[in-house]
């Protein structure tokens, strides 16, 4: 294992101004997302709606990495540039998911799931390490109620993040762990500030145990927040608070970097909601973003499946990377959701 190069390619991860792409969804999710438009989910239509994102001018400002679907990373560019080719000749860091999904945890009694894809991952690494995969990310889901998650799906899922992320490190390719608790549910912030204080401490602990080595990792959690049906909410500066709190409290100073997962908010409150955070600096640790939906509704409402709407969507897709690269300053304010992409 190359410590040092996996430091580097970790913190040009979470570079200053940059962020990570979750160009990841799973073939169910990108059909859910493309019938939003009325678009079939074709492969060639996924691979043209992949590409105009990676060729977006100036993408490579904000954007430091793209974390890619199995399909994705195997599929090339009308021009037939491989897509890691193509964004690692623009100075973008190509990543691939490697879990294979959440699974109905066994002999557990309230519907909690594990994440699988441990079995042959070491080989599936070296494939993907050959294809150009510099950074790997593997999900873990927890869900929250007044006494969930359970003990058993909390160890059972940090257990399979430390053995992916041990794995990876031994491959040379930098793990994202992400263990999201769901937002869903009437939960109050503080209720979700004890679950991911809870599910975080878990994972750190097996992280150690499985000699990870944290300054070759880079974490991707959710934010602290109420349940989205909550009665009470918080507004940005509350829920940027007990982020920080929450991680200063569990996790490692020699992690490079957090890349906030967005999860159900709206672009506007994911970017605004980093930005508190960043303005509350400087923290152990940059503190960055993963989105997914958060990056892509823009452009994918101006796309449309139509080849005429490509340089649209790009502008759409370039003017959300911007904001969110303020954000990493806490550079970026309301007005600028107005500006022109």
């Amino acid at each position: 294992m190359d410590l040092d190069a996996l430091k580097t390619t970790a913190n040009a991860l979470v570079a200053p101004g940059k962020g990570i792409l979750a160009a990841d969804e799973s073939s169910g999710t990108i059909k859910k997302r493309f019938d939003s438009i009325k678009v079939e989910s074709t492969e060639d239509n996924r691979r043209a709606y992949r590409e105009l994102l990676f060729t977006t001018d100036g993408a490579e400002e904000h954007i430091s990495g793209v974390i890619l679907y199995d399909e994705t990373i195997r599929q090339s560019a009308s021009d037939g540039t491989p897509f890691p080719k193509l964004l690692a000749d623009r100075g973008i860091i190509p990543g691939i998911k490697v879990d294979t999904g959440a699974k109905m945890l066994a002999l557990g009694g309230d519907g909690e799931e594990v994440t699988e894809g441990l079995d042959g991952l070491r080989e599936r690494l070296e494939e993907y390490k050959g294809l150009g995969a510099r950074f790997a990310k593997w999900r873990a889901t927890y869900t929250i109620t007044d006494v969930l998650p359970s003990q058993q799906a909390m160890h059972s899922n940090a257990h399979a993040l430390a053995r992916y992320a041990a794995l990876c490190q031994e491959a040379g390719i930098v793990p994202i762990v992400e263990p999201e608790v769901y937002m869903e549910g009437t939960h109050s912030i503080e209720r979700a500030f004890v679950v991911t204080s809870a599910a975080l401490q878990a994972v750190y602990d097996e992280l150690f145990h499985q000699n990870v080595h944290f300054e070759g990792t880079l974490l991707k959690p959710n934010m602290v927040l109420p349940g989205y049906d909550a009665a009470d909410q918080a507004d940005d500066q509350h829920i940027a608070k007990m982020t920080v709190a929450c991680f200063n409290r569990t996790v490692p100073g020699a992690v490079p970097g957090i890349v906030f997962l967005s999860g159900g908010q709206t672009d506007e409150q994911a970017t605004s909601r980093l930005n508190e955070m960043n303005k509350m600096g400087p923290h152990p640790w940059q503190l960055s973003f993963s989105y997914g939906r958060a990056l892509q509704a823009p452009a994918l409402k101006a796309w449309l499946g139509e080849t005429a709407n490509v340089g649209a969507a790009q502008k759409a897709f370039g003017h959300r990377a911007r904001l969110n690269g303020a954000a990493r300053s806490g550079s970026y304010t309301e007005s600028m959701e107005n500006e022109a992409a």
